[in-house]
C-alpha cells in the first residue's frame, strides 16, 4: 500500500479519536467524578486515596504502567488478530484484566461502590473494542488488496452484527460486575477452544475437504514456492455470482458457495456475544467461517476483520456516546501506536505459516484463557498463576 494510502488512514485514525474525546469528555467525565465522590476516602481496600497519583482514567491510585508496555501489547494484539482474524480482542482484554491490573483494582469497588465497580467493567469492554477496531481497519484494507477477503461474506457477516452490537450495550451498560464479566469471558474462549480443537481431529478435518484443497493451493504458491511455471488459475478471491438465496466464490480455483441468511443470523449472534464481553468478535468468526462456512484460514481473517470493524464501529459508538462509558485516552492512544505496527506485521508474516499452526496457536491461547478465566469469575481465583 502507497504512502499516500496509509497518509489518509492515519488523518481519519486521528480525526475520529481526537472527535471522540472532544465529544465525550463533559459526560464522561461527570458520570466517573460522580462515581469517585461516592467511593470511601482513604488507604483501605475498596477506597480511593485523594492523595495518590492518577492512575487508569485519571482515578487516584488506580493502576498505571509505563507507555512503552502498553505498545508492546498493543503490537502482540494487533500481531495476533491480523494474523489469524481473531483473538484481538482476547488478547486486549488479558492486558487490561491482568497484565496492567485493573480487574483486580476494579473488584476492590465490589462491595464499597458497586457502581464504579461496573463503570470499570465497560470502561475495560470499550478500551478492548477500541484496539481492536485499529487492527480490524488495517487488516481488512491489508487482505482485500492481498484478495484474501470475502466481501460478499463479510458484509453480510457485518449487517447482521450491527444490530447485536447495538442492543447488548444499551441493555448491559452499568449492570455488569467485574467478577461475572470475568468469568462469563472465560466461558465462551473455552467453549471456542473445544471447536477448534474438533476441527483438529480426523473428523473435523474430513469435514473441510474443499477448504483444504484451497489452503493448500495458497500454501503451494506463497510458503512452499513450488518450482514451474506461471500459475494455471486465477489467485486470490473472485465473486463468480450473487444471489438472494445463493453467492458463489472461488479462491485459487476452488468454489465455495453460501446462503446470505445464515452469516447474517450468525454476524447478530457473534456481535451480541462479542459486544457483551467487550472484544470484537473475530474468536467467534473464526469457528464459523471454518466450521459453518468451511473456509480456508486463509481468507478467513481478511473476512472476519471487516465484519469485526462495523461491529466494533457501532458497539463502541453505542457504549460511549448512549451509555456514556469512561475510558482512558493515554492508556488507548498508547496501545492503539502498537496495533498499527502490528496490524502490518501480521498479513506479511501469517502466509509464511502453514494453517494448521495457525489454528494450533489459536487453540492453546483459548484454552489458557478459558480455563483461568473461568475459574477465577466465578471461583474466585485462577487455576493458572499470573492470571
Amino acid at each position: 500500500m502507497n504512502r499516500k494510502v496509509w497518509l489518509i488512514i492515519g488523518l481519519a485514525v486521528v480525526i475520529a479519536f481526537a472527535t471522540t474525546v472532544i465529544l465525550s469528555d463533559p459526560a464522561h467525565a461527570g458520570k466517573l467524578e460522580e462515581a469517585i465522590a461516592k467511593t470511601p476516602k482513604g488507604t483501605g481496600i475498596g477506597m480511593i486515596d485523594p492523595a495518590a497519583s492518577p492512575g487508569f482514567m485519571g482515578i487516584p491510585g488506580a493502576p498505571k504502567s509505563f507507555l512503552l508496555w502498553y505498545i508492546l501489547w498493543g503490537i502482540w494484539v494487533g500481531w495476533i488478530f491480523s494474523s489469524v482474524g481473531a483473538f484481538g480482542g482476547i488478547m486486549a482484554g488479558v492486558g487490561h484484566i491482568t497484565v496492567f491490573g485493573l480487574a483486580d483494582y476494579g473488584k476492590t469497588f465490589k462491595d464499597t461502590n458497586p457502581t464504579l465497580n461496573k463503570l470499570l467493567t465497560d470502561s475495560i469492554r470499550v478500551c478492548n473494542q477500541y484496539l481492536v477496531g485499529l487492527s480490524a481497519l488495517i487488516s481488512s484494507i491489508t487482505y482485500w488488496r492481498m484478495g484474501r477477503l470475502v466481501m460478499p461474506l463479510a458484509l453480510c457477516l457485518a449487517g447482521g452484527g450491527i444490530l447485536g452490537a447495538y442492543l447488548i450495550p444499551v441493555l448491559t451498560a452499568g449492570k455488569i460486575n467485574l467478577s461475572s464479566y470475568i468469568g462469563y469471558f472465560g466461558i465462551v474462549v473455552f467453549a471456542v477452544a473445544g471447536v477448534l480443537f474438533y476441527e483438529t481431529t480426523p473428523a473435523g478435518q474430513a469435514s473441510r475437504k474443499r477448504a483444504k484443497a484451497a489452503a493448500k493451493a495458497f500454501e503451494d504458491a506463497n510458503i512452499h514456492k513450488k518450482q514451474g511455471g506461471a500459475a494455471t488459475v486465477h489467485e486470490g478471491v473472485q465473486v463468480k455470482s450473487w444471489g438472494l438465496s445463493k453467492i458463489v466464490f472461488a479462491f485459487y480455483g476452488v468454489e465455495f458457495s453460501f446462503n446470505p441468511i445464515w452469516p447474517i443470523i450468525g454476524g447478530f449472534v457473534i456481535s451480541a456475544i462479542s459486544a457483551f464481553i467487550g472484544v470484537g468478535g473475530g474468536f467467534l468468526y473464526v469457528p464459523f467461517l471454518t466450521s459453518v462456512a468451511r473456509l480456508p484460514m486463509f481468507i478467513v481473517a481478511g473476512t472476519s476483520a471487516l465484519a469485526v470493524l462495523v461491529s466494533m464501529i457501532t458497539s463502541i459508538f453505542t457504549y460511549m456516546f448512549v451509555k456514556s462509558v469512561p475510558i482512558d485516552m493515554l492508556l488507548i492512544g498508547s496501545e492503539l501506536i502498537g496495533i498499527f505496527i502490528g496490524s502490518l506485521l501480521g498479513p506479511a508474516t501469517s502466509k509464511y505459516i502453514p494453517e494448521v499452526w495457525l489454528k494450533r496457536l489459536f487453540v492453546v491461547l483459548a484454552l489458557y484463557v478459558g480455563i483461568g478465566y473461568t475459574t477465577k469469575g466465578f471461583l474466585g481465583y485462577s487455576v493458572f498463576p499470573g492470571m
